[in-house]
């Protein structure tokens, strides 16, 4: 091939690569949280693996992964996969990461973000990661703009969430800033996460209730969990202000500025 007929070839194949394709590292994310950074931040070119999870009704950006490699937190899946980054929160095992070391693969690993500040810090480190630190911003933009939306909406009314497996949150967890994001107080005086008592719940019920995954399949263990106890849930069925799917609150991410917008709307 001469000079001219070697510079049209790369010419063509340069227009067949979408842009933005060369702009980030081969990414890979190895649990259903990571995937939520991966897909709403890195280019789809780019994406050379998610978690099974990514597909999972509970999955928050499911749409955008479908048609993308799903493959499992193993050393055979990085071999294939041949990430350049890999992006996790709790995914993978001690020798998969003792694999990434010897590979010299960067790994950006999640923290488990309690608030707002913390959330923020996660988008941005996987931002500047992958290159992409503009569409960082933008997505921190869009999570403030319906963090100001939600805010006061609840007027401090004293509210506890509630799963199916009768555990509820309270400080330092992003569902209790969520809950104050709009407006809320928490019911929850107890720090982290807790089973709340079923019998003090049906003897004196909380004022308002916020149900959170309720919308997961109704099996294993979260089918007979005391969250959906019939007694419980007579006990909160009129006090419920909003019902929160899981793919809005399984994840420390952006999106439970999504459920700060619902639970304001419900409010108001």
């Amino acid at each position: 091939m001469n000079a001219a007929k070697a510079f049209c070839a790369l010419a063509a194949a340069m227009v067949l690569v979408p842009a933005g394709a060369w702009a980030a590292p081969r990414v890979m994310s190895l649990d259903s949280c990571a995937d939520q950074y991966v897909l709403a931040l890195a280019p789809r070119e780019a994406i050379v693996g998610l978690s099974h999870r990514a597909v999972a009704p509970d999955s928050y950006l499911r749409d955008k992964a479908a048609g993308l490699p799903l493959r499992r937190a193993t050393f055979e899946s990085l071999v294939s996969a041949r990430p350049a980054l890999v992006v996790r929160q709790w995914g993978g095992d001690a020798r998969l990461t003792k694999a990434l070391q010897a590979k010299g693969v960067a790994t950006v690993t999640l923290d488990d973000a309690t608030d707002f500040d913390g959330v923020r810090a996660n988008v941005r480190k996987v931002a500047v990661a992958l290159d992409r630190r503009p569409q960082g911003e933008a997505l921190i933009a869009g999570m403030d703009a319906r963090l100001k939306a939600a805010a006061g909406a609840g007027r401090g009314r004293e509210t506890l969430y509630l799963t199916p497996s009768g555990y509820t949150a309270g400080a330092n967890t992003l569902i209790d800033a969520m809950l104050r994001a709009a407006g809320y107080a928490n019911a929850t005086k107890a720090a982290y996460f807790a089973p709340v008592s079923l019998e003090q719940m049906v003897m004196t019920p909380p004022a308002a209730v916020v149900l959170g995954m309720f919308d997961r399949a109704r099996a294993g263990a979260d089918r007979w969990g005391p969250g959906r106890h019939a007694a419980l849930r007579r006990a909160v069925e009129t006090r419920a202000v909003a019902e929160l799917p899981a793919a809005m609150v399984g994840c420390s991410a952006w999106f439970a500025a999504d459920a700060a917008l619902v639970l304001a709307r419900a409010a108001r």
